[in-house]
This record gives structure tokens, sequence and C-alpha cells, in this order.
């Protein structure tokens, strides 16, 4: 901490929930004696008298007055343990020992290298198939990963990657897609309490060649590859970061059914647009995965009817302020927007980026808007400095165009759509050509 290397002491304060993550956090850094108190959860939205009441009560941790272990923190001297510091090994075996089925998939699940599923044991013979997907060397690093901000990112290498790939049932023919997912940094075991998942959009000739499903039940579990895809980012992301244990590395306070697998492929041919990675500047013959950081909500509906725009402009006033949404239209809604004017993508993306307002007063009561918008308003920094001064009851627009996306899936039985959280403006897309 900068305050303690200027020679001032200090003592870190947090809320009860992260006692256990404070303290990994500490360790992480090689602190592992750094003096830490704590107060109840929640500390947003409380009243000054409530948070004083916090101040003047019992650390729920140590169950000694919260004022005491300040005090102590302060005024305690230094350990020779203070001064040791802390190393972390990280290197393990590439083979385990050998051992029976029933033993090895109870280690795999006591480690938590598993989702609590049954997975393929990744021999060395199916590693080694699994490896013939791809050109790469196995010893390639592709890329890194880290479940929090507070740890260091984890590099990781063609062949671990192959053995999360395996693990997760997936076939040689899905090999280079995960690669691809693997190296767009994006985790699908983010730490974050709002509980994150990473939706990913296919797009391109990799869909057919797979067998993806983008047809009838294109979100479900209708198509081995889509399933496998997502469950080996699922596992690889959790097992090369360096974990995602509840209290530790993964905070999600009600967790993300999204987290089990989350790969969807666009039906490009039934789109009335051009497709995602079209629409991003990429090739119509490019085979690309987009991964979002998102999936924290799910809206639903049927249309675009009579009052479609109504419908729409409920929806995203509802969608979470810090993440925009990813549009999903069977083919039937896309046309159906079509027959309504929009010829083109980018005309629905600029009546969704114009009609997303909310009064300025709902905007910035929101919790995440607070925590990692507001300061950049305080700051001076547009949109968000002007957003600030507007009255309470003002309408203001919650998210640019660009930060929306629009994307044609499913098997025209009905004209759904959806809207899932998804920030375009945060997402990564990775050329699957790249990784064969």
């Amino acid at each position: 901490m900068a305050v303690e290397a200027d020679g001032v002491p200090t003592v870190a304060v947090h809320t009860q929930p992260f006692a256990r993550l404070a303290r990994q956090a500490a360790r992480a850094n090689g602190t592992p004696t750094l003096r830490q108190a704590f107060v109840p959860q929640p500390v947003v939205g409380l009243s000054p008298a409530q948070l004083r009441a916090y101040v003047d009560g019992i650390d729920p941790v140590s169950k000694r007055p919260f004022m005491q272990e300040l005090l102590q923190g302060l005024t305690g001297e230094l350990t020779a343990e203070d001064m040791a510091g802390v190393g972390f090994e990280r290197d393990t075996p590439r083979l385990l020992e050998p051992d029976t089925e029933e033993a090895l998939h109870e280690r795999f699940e006591r480690e938590r290298w598993t989702d609590y599923l049954p997975i393929v044991l990744p021999t060395e013979e199916r590693v080694e198939a699994m490896l013939r997907g791809t050109r790469r060397r196995p010893d390639e690093v592709v890329g890194q990963l880290r479940p929090a901000n507070f740890r260091e990112y984890w590099q990781f290498t063609v062949e671990k990657v192959a053995v999360n790939a395996v693990m997760a049932g997936a076939r040689p023919a899905y090999f280079p897609l995960i690669l691809a997912m693997a190296a767009s940094g994006m985790t699908a075991r983010s730490s974050s309490t709002t509980s994150w998942a990473a939706p990913a959009i296919v797009n391109g000739p990799i869909r057919h060649e797979i067998g993806m499903n983008c047809g009838i039940g294109a979100m479900g579990p209708y198509s081995h590859a889509n399933v496998a895809v997502g469950r080996a980012h699922a596992l690889l992301s959790q097992n090369l970061q360096g974990g995602s244990v509840i209290g530790e590395t993964y905070m999600g306070s009600v967790g993300n059914a999204y987290n089990i697998a989350c790969t969807w492929a666009e039906n490009e041919e039934r789109s009335p647009w051009e497709p995602l990675h079209v629409q991003h500047g990429y090739r119509p013959e490019d085979s690309t995965v987009t991964v979002f950081l998102g999936g924290w909500y799910t809206m639903s509906g049927f249309g675009p009817r009579e009052t479609w725009e109504e419908r729409f402009r409920h929806c995203l006033a509802a969608c979470e302020p810090y993440s925009p949404p990813i549009v999903l239209l069977d083919p039937i809604a896309a046309r159906g927007f079509v027959e309504r004017g929009f010829v083109r993508k980018q005309q629905l993306l600029d009546w969704l980026g114009e009609n997303c307002r909310v009064p300025a007063r709902e905007f910035w009561d929101d919790q995440w808007v607070q925590t990692l918008i507001k300061p950049h308003a305080v700051a001076g920094v547009e949109p968000w400095a002007g957003m600030l001064k507007a009255a309470p009851d003002e309408l203001v627009r919650k998210y640019r165009p660009q930060d929306l996306s629009v994307v044609v899936l499913g098997g025209e039985t009905q004209g759904a759509w959806k809207m899932v959280g998804g920030n375009f403006a945060r997402a990564k897309t990775v050329k699957v050509d790249d990784w064969r």
C-alpha cells in the first residue's frame, strides 16, 4: 500500500462476506499479516447513522469492538512474521500418479478441477488426440487469465487448454474454437459479486464445420458442439486462472447458470442483416468468436408487435446501467423489424441507443454506477459529467449504440427475442482461423 510505503500505518477495512477474499488478497500480494478490520454488509445506501453504528459496534469477524481492531492495527508492533512476506509455488505436475478411474474422478472433484458434473479423464492419449486439432505446438503460450484484479495473471499453454477440452467432452474439431476463446483473455469464472458469466457468439464457417446449432433451441443443450465448447471455456477458465473458490476467488452473490456453458452460434443464413463479425470489420468467410462480460440478466418477449416500442423501452429501462444488452432475435422477429423500416442493423442499434433512457435519479442510484461510473463523472469525463448535472427527473441515455449488439439466432417457430447482459465495448473478438 502506498501509505504504508511512506511510513504511515494503515488498517484495511472490508465488509464481512469478503473476509476470506481479503486475507487471500493480502497473501497473494506478499503481506499475509496485513492488519484488517471488518464491518457488516451492506454499506451502500445506508444512512450516516447506520454506518456510524458499524464503527461503534463489533467487528463481525474478530468479535471484538471495531475501534479496538483499528487502534491495535495502527499501534501494534511489527513481528518477524510481518517482515517475512510469502512465496507461491505455481508449478503443477504434468501427470498424476496412476490410480483407479473412481479414485481419479474423486480427486478431480476434491481438488475443484471440475464443475461437479462427470468429466472425461484427460489421459495422455486423449490429450494427444485433442492436440491434433491444431497446428500450434503443445508448449505454446495461448494467453493469460486471472479470477480477480488482486491476483496476478496466470499464463497457460495449448496443452493445458487441451486437457480442459478433453475434460469437457469436446472433440478435436472443436479445439481451434476453444483455443480462440481461451486466447480472448475473457474468463467465464469472473469473481465479481455481480455474478457475471461470459456469453460467446460464434460466427462464420466454423459453425457448420463442427455442427453447432443456431436454429431451433439455439441457446439450449441441443448440440454437442455448443455445450462442449461452452463447458470447455468454463472449465479452462477456473483451472487456468488460479481457481474459482467460493469466498476466495469467486464472490458472485447468487451465482449464474450461464457459468456452466454459454456459447451460441448466429443464424447468419436466416438473418436479414450482416452477422456480428461482419458488422465489426471481419469478412463473411472468417470464423470468429466474440466473448462478452455479462450474462447477469435475461429478459424476453415476442414480436415486434404493435406496442413493441413501449415494450422495448420498458426492457431497456430495466437493463442494468453498467451492462448493456445483447439483443437476440429469432429470424422472424428480425424480419419484422425490417418490415418496420429497419433495413440496416445499425438503424436498430441507433434506435436502441436513443431509447434506453431513464430518469437521472434512477441512473445514479444504481450501485455499480455509483461505484464505477460516478468517479469518472466527478472527474469531468464525458458523457457522464454532463449526465451528473441533469435534474433528478430528467431522462438520460444509459448506453451508446456501440455498447449494444444485435444477433439473430433461433429456428423460426416463434417471433421471440431476448435481451441478455453483454457489453460489446468490453467484449473481445478472436479469429478462430488463427488457431487452426
